[in-house]
């Protein structure tokens, strides 16, 4: 496992370096500073739900995720396992268990429930791709949506989350954008890099008005 750790953060500090094509496909439909609206394509996504505070949310969801895309899968149509290229952002997101699991408001305790989610890459589809081998790892698909996002560099402290979610809201409410879906935080780089050379975002679906 600490092989495919090391690997998985490799190919995660290549595709925060790369090209826009590393992300889910999207267009960007209005820009204000730090601030976008972005019109995302379907996309289905690799994800588990992990208890603990963000940051050990975010280090434990990483893990079977990353064994998951590295080869702890089965091929659907081949003998053996199959490796999936990794996108950036990795996505978090509160959840909470009760029968099923459920977005739930920003207020969230620090032990919470987080999902944390890889998306797949667009050439996959639900058919075609591997079957996990860890139980706790579901494929789920995302329909296309409307997102609005804040961005900003640093360590992503929980104190910068809230401030920026705030700025965030603020703007759309200013603007006469509804809110429909719960905030999601999106980190683009591995664990060296520093501060000021991160991208971190909040994110949040807004409804489309067009």
């Amino acid at each position: 496992m600490r092989y495919l750790m090391i690997s998985a953060l490799l190919s995660l500090g290549t595709a925060s370096a790369a090209s826009a094509a590393d992300e889910p496909a999207h267009t960007v439909i209005r820009s204000e500073g730090a601030i976008e609206i972005r019109d995302y394509d379907a996309v289905i996504e690799a994800h588990v739900e992990v208890e603990g505070d963000r940051r050990g949310a975010v280090n434990a969801g990483f893990r079977p995720l990353a064994g998951y895309i590295f080869g702890g899968n089965k091929s659907r149509d081949q003998d053996g396992a199959e490796q999936i290229a990794m996108t950036t952002p990795v996505i978090q997101s509160a959840s909470q268990r009760i029968a099923m699991t459920a977005p739930v408001t920003q207020e969230v305790s620090e032990d919470g429930v987080w999902r944390i989610a890889f998306i797949m890459p667009a050439q996959w589809t639900m058919e075609t791709l591997p079957v996990p081998d860890n139980a706790e790892v579901r494929l789920v698909e995302i329909p296309a949506r409307r997102m609005a996002a804040i961005r900003f560099s640093g360590r992503a402290r929980d104190a910068d989350m809230v401030e920026k979610q705030a700025e965030l809201l603020e703007f759309l409410a200013a603007h006469d954008y509804r809110v429909i879906g719960e905030p999601q935080y999106a980190y683009y780089n591995p664990p060296w890099t520093l501060g000021p050379f991160r991208r971190n975002e909040v994110m949040v679906e807004v409804e489309r008005s067009d």
